[in-house]
């Protein structure tokens, strides 16, 4: 069971609560704001109301007993950096910041975060993406180069196998899993592709775009 520190109680905030809670983790949950901490209670093993810009609160939270630490401050970004520098500071496992743009991603990183989450920006994109296109139905962005695309099966693939379509070969992609009714399973080389089913591929934007013609 790991132990999390959420520093912010906004919306983003909160949903990580709720979610390490559904995970089984325990949560401690931080914000100035008597108000967001009630609404956080019933998510959270405990909670504190607090100035994490404070050097003396933050030390005694105990930081370094927690696995990861979120700084989901937000729209506070001198808040969000110097709470970021403190956990490093105070021996913080693994901090996690929040950004809202490109240039406070780039701060946080040289301040102490481990990693930076910029929901909006990766939200638009996974929208963005989705609705390019009617083949689209979803889309998990991994990295400058790879993406996980959630597609319609083309109709020149219905009724013939995978080592048949061999996008493999032609497009340097590869099919994750088929979802067919409510079954999901990874498919086989011999396994014959329907026309309702719906692939779960992996690869480069330029090579789904040649392959499903986006």
């Amino acid at each position: 069971m790991k132990q999390v520190l959420i520093i912010g109680i906004g919306q983003f905030g909160i949903h990580i609560a709720k979610r390490m809670e559904e995970l089984h983790c325990e949560v401690m949950a931080v914000d100035r704001d008597e108000d967001r901490i009630n609404e956080v209670l019933p998510y959270v093993t405990n909670a504190q109301i607090g100035d994490s810009t404070n050097e003396e609160f933050l030390r005694s939270l105990g930081v370094g007993n927690y696995d990861v630490c979120f700084v989901a401050l937000g729209s506070l970004f001198q808040s969000s950096l110097e709470t970021t520098s403190l956990l490093k500071e105070l021996g913080a496992k693994k901090v996690i910041s929040r950004a809202t743009n490109d240039v406070q991603m780039k701060f946080l990183l040289r301040n102490g975060a481990d990693e930076v989450v910029y929901p909006e920006k990766h939200m638009a994109l996974r929208i963005a993406t989705k609705y390019a296109s009617d083949s689209i139905l979803d889309f998990i962005h991994l990295d400058n180069n790879y993406s996980i695309y959630e597609l319609k099966v083309p109709k020149d693939w219905y009724n013939k196998t995978l080592s048949q379509i061999d996008i493999r070969r032609k497009f340097k992609i590869n099919v994750l899993t088929i979802k067919r009714g409510d079954d999901v399973f990874i498919p086989a080389p011999d396994t014959v592709i329907e026309p309702e089913d719906i692939a779960f591929i992996i690869g480069e934007l330029r090579d789904i775009q040649k392959c499903f013609k986006i």
